[in-house]
């Protein structure tokens, strides 16, 4: 019985039908699971994996997230170590209520208290694993090990009490307050956001631009500041105007007579103020305009305005309706005026601060409601209105006062909610803040400690934003999240933190097993400062989901109170972390901030940050669009391995964009798979044929040590390079290095080793020549199985598991290729000379085919001599020796000579490198060019050996000079009858492209030859069957053309016989009893149609007299 199984053709093997038998083999024999018990005892490799809100189906920016994971944790496990991968669920906050608000119709906060929060978070808990076993099918399907079952989620109460402990941690360091915060808000989702989360969907739109004036109170000039706006909905709550107190100021009067104020250097944005002039010529002003003073901005300090509407004149009036001076104004755009309205913009708050209008804590003029709907003071036609549907009301309002300049519209890019997708405003909201500012030193040096992929991005994106970090807001006026752990008496001069389960049981003397909001918002503490005092109660907020998956390192175990020992010695920090490149304003930073602030540490040792996954248009993936095809589809058309290769082998893992097409996962197919399956189908028939015709079964340890092939030394020590590129490469996680290698790889195992070592492998130089190529075979594709494990999971285990039938003993082999050890480098097989010759020889093949083409030489037509010139000594030796019958059958020569000394066949000439010397030398540019021409051809070999020049006083090195070498015809000789090429690493071939009569008879048998081998393959004959050819010329064939195919016969008997079995016989001597497989009439190069028979192997006794 044979001891490998027989496979099936490479057109045949379907990929993704093998990766579904693959799953059901992991999951019967529970591979995942055995992988994790046998590793047990090594050491941990720690892994953190960032939780995805299951209320949506995977998409390729998690499948490309979650291979790149896999790759690295299953290397981890191959090396030696223990990883525990336990998948995350995000399971609170806006994505989960937006869905439930779409589902009830909710609009705001009134409808959510109608229902009742408990029915609310209730419908909320009942959608957050809704998607999970999709999540679980699809991630389980491209082939990534992870634990489901052993999975942690966000709203567990056991994590919801670490994330307590952080909090209350947090109080204790003083790193934590409440304050307002103009904040980006989404109106629609009633809630503030954080400035990351703003920034994830930017886009462009158009939006009003207007320009109004404020009247000066008491100018005797009647004039009018000028402020310019985008956002006219905010000029109800306006509390002042600010001017930058370094700029001058001009008061221009128009041919009406009123007087407006404004940046001197801003006069042409007044409409129709200035001359409309080409680049920067002073400012001319249009007839009857005049400037009647100038004043720095400073002057105009604590000038008195009217206000645009009085909705706050008697509140305000004190305070406000004045000029302040910031030189945030810039003079590049608007008036060089600027209004402030401090409920809704983070420089006006300041600026209002910090002038004394308003007071921190104090009242705060804002009447816009949760929804973004305008309150009472502001009146109808505004009142109840959206801000953003007001603005067309309030313009109107603004031109019937008299007192709107001009009125246009801008295009500019603006942020939108990220779940709702409307608009965000910005909007001074109540908020616990995390006091970033104080840590972001701490930051910056946590930050250094740590290694990414790219580095780029560590170093640029992420550092920039740690350097210019604001205080974190992390609480949300929501209900679906871990209620903020806050008790606070009714006048505010009591508050108690509480950091535990346990602490709030003894607090309120309340058994709790669930500490959601609607479960504890209705238990009251007790006042420390007696009874007469009321009870405290919970503030109404909860916390920012990025602060619950900032929290999940301690979270996931129960920090501190479980695993306290095993958390601080063997899980803290992780070894290794990935997400998307959107990630560094999000679960980067939140990781970052709070490990900072609670250890002094960064979370995690390493870190690969992706690039975001387009659509092949370039824009971003869209449901509605329909411009990417389905993952699954993906998967079911070509297989997990072949979508793992794409997405690592592309710039999206260097944070770079990929322009996701499908081309490009089947071009994977194409180019890596079907080439690798197909050196491991050749070797499986080989092995098969080997054990059927010697009865003995296939021992890959029993090797002839007499005499060691060339080719086998050559990819035993590429192999061992291979293993030790990747080691190194994976340890400093630059996985989209590997890929690329592993072409290159399978490109020699195939096109080199397997192609050139084809006739040992099928037997022709004997047994023990056979068997000693496909044991080297063999040990590559074992050791290419064991490398390329994490990367493709399935097809190494499908070969690994008939590959290991040939070991002598295979129980104590693994009985899955995920259990095996990364292979070590064989050193004792590196042999640097073996794979520098064959890949030179590469280049010697590469280059005759090239002179072969441009010449119209078919490689059919054998060619009598070719020459190689190349200065390395080694080479040649190898390419005169070991390596010359390869260069013979592939580039079908008859003697092949070597010339250690390449200007036999060449002239060389210097030229300078006019883009490098010649913004270096300038003016001297020409003498030195003309002398670099002028370089003797000894000058030039030995500029060569050195590198370097002096010429004219100036140092030239190896890239300022550009040496070609020209081939030089030998005398006697004509372009006709020979030609050359010059290749890399100096290797030069010339080739001699006269043809005679023996050439002519030598082509024209392989070309016979060749069309048996492809009848042979049609029927699906194997290299063992034997077979009688026959032959028959058409009856057109002229008589000098069967004169040569008769004479081409009789001369090449042995090459026929050597490697077609037999030599062939003309029909009429074909017995009437003869089988027949197949007959195919053909016409060959010189003119000749004939016949080809092949039949069932006849005896020549049978047949008559054989041909002479």
């Amino acid at each position: 019985m044979p001891t490998v199984e027989e496979v099936v053709e490479g057109k045949d093997y379907n990929f993704p039908a093998e990766e579904e038998a693959i799953l059901r083999f992991w999951k019967e024999n529970n591979t995942f699971e055995e992988q994790l018990k046998r590793s047990e005892g090594r050491p941990e490799y720690v892994f953190y994996d960032g939780p995805p809100f299951a209320t949506g189906l995977p998409h390729y920016g998690h499948i490309l997230a979650g291979t790149i994971k896999d790759v690295v944790t299953r290397f981890a496990c191959s090396t030696g170590h223990h990883v525990s991968r336990r998948f995350g669920w995000d399971c609170h906050g806006l994505p989960v209520e937006h869905e439930i608000d779409k589902k009830l119709g909710i609009t705001g906060k009134g409808d959510v208290l109608k229902l009742g929060i408990d029915k609310y978070n209730e419908e909320c808990r009942s959608i957050v694993m809704r998607y999970s076993k999709e999540w679980e099918k699809t991630i389980s399907r491209t082939g990534r090990w992870i634990d489901f079952e052993n999975d942690y989620k966000t709203l567990d109460p056991k994590f919801m009490e670490s994330v307590w402990w952080v909090f209350k941690t947090l109080w204790e360091k003083d790193l934590v307050y409440k304050g307002f915060k103009v904040m980006p808000y989404s109106t629609a989702c009633n809630t503030p956001l954080s400035n990351f989360e703003a920034g994830l969907d930017y886009r462009d739109v158009s939006d009003p631009a207007v320009m109004v004036s404020f009247p000066i109170v008491g100018c005797n000039l009647g004039a009018s500041l000028v402020a310019w706006t985008t956002t006219p909905w905010t000029l109800p709550a306006n509390l002042a105007l600010c001017v930058n107190p370094n700029f001058n100021y001009a008061y221009v009067k128009n041919p009406a007579g009123k007087v407006f104020v404004v940046a001197d250097a801003r006069l042409g944005s007044i409409p129709g103020a200035t001359v409309k002039q080409k680049g920067n010529q002073n400012t001319i002003l249009t007839e009857g305009w005049e400037v009647l003073k100038k004043v720095i901005g400073s002057e105009m300090k604590d000038i008195r305005y009217e206000p645009m509407f009085t909705f706050f004149t008697e509140l305000m009036r004190d305070t406000a309706f004045k000029v302040c001076c910031d030189d945030y104004v810039t003079g590049d755009s608007g008036t060089g005026v600027v209004h402030q309205a401090p409920a809704y913009g983070e420089d006006d708050y300041r600026i209002c601060i910090s002038n004394g209008i308003i007071i921190k804590g104090g009242l705060l003029p804002d009447p816009v409601d949760v929804n973004g709907c305008f309150i009472l003071p502001v009146t109808v036609p505004f009142s109840g209105k959206h801000v953003k549907t007001a603005d067309k009301d309030i313009i109107s309002a603004i031109k019937d006062k008299g007192r709107l300049i001009d009125n246009s519209r801008i295009v500019h890019s603006y942020p939108y909610c990220w779940r709702s997708h409307t608009p965000l405003i910005y909007k001074a909201v109540a908020s616990y803040f995390v006091k970033v500012d104080i840590i972001k030193s701490k930051l910056v040096k946590n930050n250094e400690k740590t290694h990414w992929v790219p580095s780029y991005v560590k170093e640029k994106r992420f550092r920039n934003w740690l350097e210019n970090a604001h205080d974190w807001a992390i609480s949300r006026n929501r209900y679906w999240g871990t209620p903020i752990p806050v008790w606070c008496s009714p006048d505010g001069e009591e508050i108690r933190v509480i950091g535990s389960i346990a602490e709030l049981q003894a607090a309120t003397g309340t058994k709790i097993s669930d500490i959601h909001r609607h479960l504890i918002d209705h238990l009251e503490i007790p006042s420390c400062r007696g009874p007469e005092y009321p009870p405290l109660k919970r503030v109404e907020d909860v916390f920012d989901c990025w602060f619950e998956s900032g929290s999940m390192p301690y979270a996931q175990h129960h920090y501190p109170f479980e695993n306290k020992t095993i958390f601080e010695r063997d899980v803290f920090p992780a070894d290794f972390i990935a997400e998307g490149l959107d990630q560094t304003r999000g679960w980067f930073y939140t990781l970052m901030v709070l490990s900072t602030a609670l250890f002094d540490r960064p979370a995690f040792r390493n870190l690969v940050c992706n690039g975001l996954v387009l659509a092949a248009d370039g824009k971003k993936m869209s449901k509605s669009l329909k411009n990417y095809p389905d993952p699954n589809e993906v998967l079911n058309q070509y297989g997990a391995d072949a979508l793992r290769l794409y997405l690592i082998n592309s710039p999206v893992v260097r944070a770079e964009p990929l322009r996701f097409k499908e081309t490009g996962v089947f071009s994977v197919l194409k180019d890596i798979f079907l080439p690798w399956y197909n050196a491991y189908r050749f070797f499986i028939q080989n092995v098969r044929r080997v054990e059927e015709t010697s009865g003995h079964h296939f021992n890959p340890f029993i090797l002839d040590q007499k005499a060691v092939n060339i080719l086998d030394r050559w990819i035993a020590s590429a192999t061992s390079s291979l293993v030790t590129f990747v080691k190194t490469e994976m340890c400093a996680y630059r996985l989209y290095t590997v890929v690329p290698r592993l072409v290159s790889f399978i490109g020699q195992l195939t096109n080199i080793y397997v192609r050139y070592s084809r006739s040992r492998l099928k037997g022709k130089f004997g047994e023990i020549e056979s068997r000693n190529a496909l044991a080297t075979l063999f040990e590559v594709l074992l050791v290419l199985c064991k490398t390329m494990a994490p990367f493709t999971p399935f097809f190494v285990e499908k070969l690994y598991q008939n590959l290991r039938h040939c070991l002598p003993d295979q129980g104590d082999m693994e009985p899955s290729i995920h259990f095996c050890k990364f292979p070590e480098a064989a050193e004792q097989a590196h042999d640097a000379r073996v794979e520098a010759s064959v890949n030179r020889i590469q280049t010697v093949i590469e280059l005759g085919r090239h002179i072969r083409e441009r010449n119209s030489r078919p490689l059919k037509t054998p060619l009598k001599r070719m020459t190689v010139a190349h200065v390395d000594v080694d080479f040649l030796s190898d390419l005169s020796g070991e390596l010359q019958s390869y260069v013979f059958e592939e580039l079908n020569v008859r003697q092949l000579n070597v010339c250690a000394d390449p200007m036999q066949y060449a002239t060389i000439k210097a030229e300078p490198n006019y883009g490098v010397l010649g913004k270096r030398l300038g003016k001297a540019m020409g003498p030195v060019s003309k002398a670099i021409k002028d370089m003797s051809q000894d000058d030039i070999l030995k500029f060569q050996k050195t590198g370097l020049l002096n010429l004219m006083e100036h140092s030239l090195a190896a890239e300022d000079i550009i040496i070609k070498h020209e081939f030089r015809i030998p005398q006697g000789c004509s372009k006709v009858d020979i030609d050359a090429e010059l290749g890399e690493d100096g290797i030069m071939v010339v080739i001699e492209l006269g043809v005679d009569q023996l050439l002519v008879d030598a082509g024209s048998a392989r070309e016979f030859v060749s069309r048996v081998q492809k009848m042979r393959k049609s029927c699906g004959l194997r290299t063992s069957d034997e077979v009688s050819i026959f032959y028959e010329l058409s009856e057109t064939v002229d008589s000098v053309t069967q004169a040569s195919f008769a004479r081409m016969l009789l001369k090449e008997q042995s090459y026929f016989q050597e490697s077609i079995g037999c030599v062939p016989q003309p029909t009429k001597m074909k017995p009437d009893r003869a089988e027949v497989i197949l007959s195919e009439t053909c016409s060959l190069a010189d003119g000749a149609q004939v016949n080809i028979t092949l039949t069932c192997p006849v005896n020549l006794q049978d047949m008559g007299a054989p041909l002479s």
